[in-house]
């Protein structure tokens, strides 16, 4: 399978597109102007200015399936309006960009499998969620809703579509786990908050293969790309301290939160509370390596 890959060097895109090759895929990864010398198989585009390289696009000799994984970090600054406006923009540019790109191959494309976030459901406090759940009305919520309708005009070029309702995904190797860790390791690790928020985390290596079955088997639709067992911020920061076997007593108020972070980045994303299941995936048939709280940020420590 030759497989086009937009947001290959963010964390999840790296261990796509490893697991992609390493069982013997051919990887096309698009590339902003910005990155490096790139060995492989490459499209250049620059989603912020509506830019893609056609030539390079039909160099590549056509493409069965599109993972896109593209989009600016969520917690990496501030939200001041400018930022929150890169995270939209980062994320529905680029989605557009890359079905139009989609439109103009010959042959087509069989399916695009296009990301989003466990955020699109708004923070819901104990309430289960699941792909039948109505979205929120949110920062994040907005943003999610936006890139998944980005992405639903590949359908009327006979394209399947998959979206990708990603959580937390666990590696020490970036996202909020990396930030977390020399925190836990210093013993300064705590509950954030009062602890009830909700997080329904997944370690990397089974984030990446839930992607790769939901291409393998053309599951379509929203899928929620996170573990079978949610946990509190307070059940997380228990099981994390004892995994590095740290005290966890030092505890982290909302107010000292949105000091360090800005108010509206603490209550919109890190103190949000998303109990989400992934029914969709469970009914597939899809099998977790690393099911429980535990056995994901025992994984997650090693990866």
């Amino acid at each position: 399978m030759r497989v086009g890959l937009t947001g290959s060097s963010g964390l999840i895109g790296r261990a796509v597109a490893n697991a992609l090759r390493e069982r013997g895929d051919g990887v096309v990864r698009f590339i902003r102007p910005t990155t490096g010398a790139s060995s492989g198989a490459t499209v250049r585009w620059d989603p912020a200015n509506g830019r893609l390289d056609e030539a390079d696009l039909h160099r590549v000799g056509g493409l069965d399936a599109v993972i896109n994984l593209a989009g600016a970090g969520i917690g990496d600054h501030r939200w001041s309006a400018q930022r929150k406006g890169v995270i939209l923009d980062s994320r529905v540019a680029s989605t557009t960009l890359l079905v139009e790109a989609v439109g103009t191959l010959a042959s087509g494309v069989r399916m695009v499998v296009s990301g989003s976030a466990v955020g699109v459901y708004g923070s819901r406090g104990d309430e289960v969620l699941d792909e039948t759940s109505t979205p929120g009305n949110d920062f994040l919520a907005d943003v999610c809703q936006r890139w998944e309708a980005a992405a639903q005009p590949v359908s009327r070029l006979g394209t399947e579509l998959a979206l990708l309702r990603t959580g937390i995904v666990m590696s020490s190797s970036g996202g909020a786990l990396r930030r977390q860790l020399p925190i836990f390791r210093w013993g300064l690790g705590g509950v954030l908050g009062d602890g009830t928020q909700w997080i329904s985390s997944i370690a990397l290596a089974d984030e990446v293969r839930a992607i790769l079955w939901i291409l393998d088997h053309g599951l379509t639709g929203p899928h929620n790309v996170v573990g079978p067992e949610p946990a509190t911020n307070r059940q997380f920061t228990k099981a994390l301290g004892a995994a590095l076997h740290r005290p966890t007593i030092v505890p982290v108020p909302a107010f000292a939160l949105s000091l360090a972070l800005g108010a509206p980045l603490a209550h919109g994303a890190v103190l949000a509370s998303q109990r989400v299941v992934p029914t969709r995936l469970l009914a597939s048939g899809f099998e977790y390596t690393y099911p429980d709280l535990r056995s994901t940020i025992t994984a997650a420590i090693g990866a």
